[in-house]
């Protein structure tokens, strides 16, 4: 039977968003339109694993509480985001000889190959993590680059460059445990950082290549996407809760005070403004080395033509698109849901990964009952170079 709603539950180290969407009404993008959205301070969280389960179980039930009572309905299944400092990723190329001896190559060569990639991953990348999902990122037929899957084509040796993203097992098992204590059935997984990437990100932007950096409370998360598709991701355990410890150093005044001129709640001539403005440079120019040294290590360091795209909390920060445009020498915009909507709340872009859920789950099998397929049959559909399929969700 087709759901009627769409349920999103966006886990955060400051906040917990829900989103509530109706799977049968859609906005001006065709996304699910929303019907209700709720909020609740995060507890029992740090750097976006859970500390206490019980903490998170209680954020997870009042945000969800606040969600219902808005759309007039009971969440009972729903789509989690995953995030935090036990997220990321790695890429691994493989390959192997075509069985046939006509030299065809096969889906059983296809299913062998990938099943490779798998066995090549360096075995520390692997313990006490789970692979989340696997995205192909590009096939090779004697060493030359092919579009799609090469079943059917010719050729002696296969290649396969395969991103897989991965997040601490227990990190995992936590989150779902608290939600499924909150009396909330988790139907399917994702990433944060590549949820976010369904409402905040063109598809023009994903195709010519860009970073999505999302600055929260004590993370900075990246997707990188080319081609239409995520071909890495990275999590770095510094977050905007560092710059506010930085005010409180800098400008002696408590965390609180602090926390209130961050945001601009306080101005005046209380504390000198130049100082203050050195201060949280200073901070998001480390933020920005770490992002400038993940992509040097990935080689795409100063050629994404659509930028990278700042989305979080931290995105508040007066000057964060003009530093990020002179650290990484990149365009540099910040990340906005791109829809119109009466809920004056669901207007920036901390709603992004919670909305994305939804839209992800507009698409998924919801019968599947399985967490890596969901994912891998949405894949198909959205990224069509790579898995060869016909439809499109974003516009």
């Amino acid at each position: 039977m087709a759901r009627s709603t769409i349920t999103g539950i966006d886990v955060g180290t400051y906040h917990t968003k829900v989103v509530i969407a109706d799977a049968n009404e859609r906005n001006e993008k065709g996304f699910p339109k929303v019907i209700g959205i709720g909020i609740a301070e995060s507890r029992g969280l740090r750097h976006g694993y859970a500390t206490n389960i019980g903490d998170v179980t209680r954020s997870i039930e009042k945000a969800v509480r606040s969600a219902e009572e808005k759309a007039g309905i009971k969440v009972k299944k729903a789509f989690l985001g995953i995030s935090g400092i036990g997220l990321s990723s790695i890429t691994v190329s493989s390959s192997i000889v075509t069985s046939r001896a006509d030299a065809e190559i096969t889906s059983m060569d296809i299913d062998k190959l990938s099943e490779q990639t798998e066995k090549d991953i360096p075995k520390p990348s692997i313990v006490n993590r789970r692979i989340i999902y696997a995205i192909p990122l590009e096939y090779k037929i004697d060493g030359n680059v092919v579009l799609g899957k090469p079943e059917g084509m010719k050729g002696n040796k296969i290649e396969l460059k395969m991103l897989f993203i991965t997040c601490l097992d227990h990190h995992v098992a936590d989150l779902v445990q608290a939600t499924n204590d909150a009396g909330i059935e988790v139907e399917d997984i994702m990433a944060s950082p590549v949820a976010a990437g369904f409402v905040v990100l063109s598809k023009s932007q994903k195709v010519a290549g860009c970073v999505l950096a999302n600055v929260g409370a004590e993370t900075v998360s990246i997707s990188v996407f080319e081609n239409n598709i995520p071909t890495s991701l990275e999590v770095f355990p510094i977050g905007s809760t560092d710059i506010t410890n930085d005010i409180a150093l800098g400008l002696k005044v408590p965390l609180e005070e602090a926390e209130q001129i961050k945001i601009g709640a306080i101005t005046g001539s209380t504390f000198p403004r130049k100082k203050l403005e050195e201060i949280i440079a200073a901070r998001l120019s480390d933020i920005f080395e770490l992002i400038e040294a993940h992509l040097k290590k990935i080689g795409r360091n100063g050629l994404l033509p659509a930028g990278i795209v700042i989305t979080g909390g931290g995105s508040a920060l007066g000057t964060i698109d003009v530093l990020a445009r002179s650290a990484l020498k990149l365009p540099s915009r910040i990340g906005t849901l791109g829809i119109l909507d009466n809920k004056s709340s669901f207007k920036d872009a901390t709603w992004a990964v919670a909305y994305g859920l939804c839209i992800w789950g507009m698409h998924a099998d919801s019968d599947s009952g399985n967490i890596e397929t969901t994912f891998n049959n949405l894949i198909k559909r959205i990224w069509r170079k790579i898995e060869g399929a016909v439809k499109q969700v974003l516009p």
